[in-house]
């Protein structure tokens, strides 16, 4: 009798894994940001609108890491830093990653833009751009400035919730 799972090299992804392409410790600031943008905001918000609008801006967040971490697979898997990522170790595709990270970006935007304004929905969708395109695919590998220009992605949020 043989054992069939030495040959099974994959691993099956878990919650903690599609929670890990959230970069949560990046959209705990992300949401932080926002929240601060919607206290100062010149007409007051009622509470559920306030939370659904967090809610979705941090699910927009977690979406340009998803993407971020799909397009930075390949450079994810050589670095002793990031090679445990879900994407780099086998557990998550990179079609998966994708998927999910522009399901997600769709979801937030068209929520946000629902339950708050259609002008947040917008500049939500915006700052998707710029974090995935403009800062990942752009400017990350050209140039090491690309911190000083993509952090104009860091300064979006709390627009978003002051909108």
């Amino acid at each position: 009798m043989s054992d069939l799972s030495a040959y099974d090299q994959t691993q099956e992804a878990g919650f903690g894994d599609y929670v890990q392409l959230l970069k949560p410790r990046v959209m705990s600031l992300v949401v932080f940001t926002a929240m601060v943008g919607l206290i100062v905001a010149p007409v007051p918000v009622h509470p559920f609108v306030a939370f659904t609008a967090i809610l979705f801006i941090a699910l927009g967040g977690g979406a340009s890491g998803a993407l971020n971490m799909w397009y930075d697979a390949d450079i994810d898997r050589v670095m002793r830093r990031t090679s445990g990522r879900p994407i780099p170790a086998g557990r998550v595709s990179e079609g998966e990653a994708l998927a999910f990270g522009l399901a997600l970006s769709a979801i937030s935007v068209l929520m946000l833009g629902l339950a708050a304004n259609w002008f947040a929905g917008a500049f939500l969708a915006f700052t998707i751009f710029f974090y995935a395109v403009v800062y990942t695919i752009w400017l990350k590998r050209s140039t090491p400035q690309n911190i000083v220009i993509g952090g104009a992605a860091g300064a979006f949020p709390p627009m978003i919730g002051w909108a």
